[in-house]
């Protein structure tokens, strides 16, 4: 299936940022949090519409990677970071996964 672009904005339903979309924006670039919308990349047809939390960041040539899992169904999904995502906010992501880590 092609990727459908869709050119949305949104309020982020995790902090209540206005984000606004450029039709690949698929997470809030203040706390990274992002929304199960998608089956396939673009087409607005997963059901669960369930919050989708970022749980690991790793780098990804000049950028990052960020996994998304769905806090309802468990889905997850790799997008790549963007410009204006906050630093701090995937810096605490990998400092919390450290953390479970150094806790075994």
């Amino acid at each position: 299936m092609a990727f459908i672009r869709n050119k949305e904005d949104f309020l982020c339903e995790q902090c209540g940022a206005s984000v606004v979309g450029n039709g690949y924006t698929n997470h809030c670039p203040r706390c990274l949090w992002s929304r199960h919308v998608d089956t396939e990349p673009g087409d607005r047809a997963a059901t669960c519409q369930g919050m989708m939390e970022p749980v690991a960041v790793l780098p990804s040539g000049d950028g990052y990677r960020i996994t998304h899992r769905c806090v309802v169904c468990g889905h997850e999904k790799v997008n790549d970071s963007v410009a204006d995502d906050r630093f701090e906010a995937l810096l605490g992501i990998v400092r919390q996964n450290r953390d479970r880590i150094m806790k075994g």
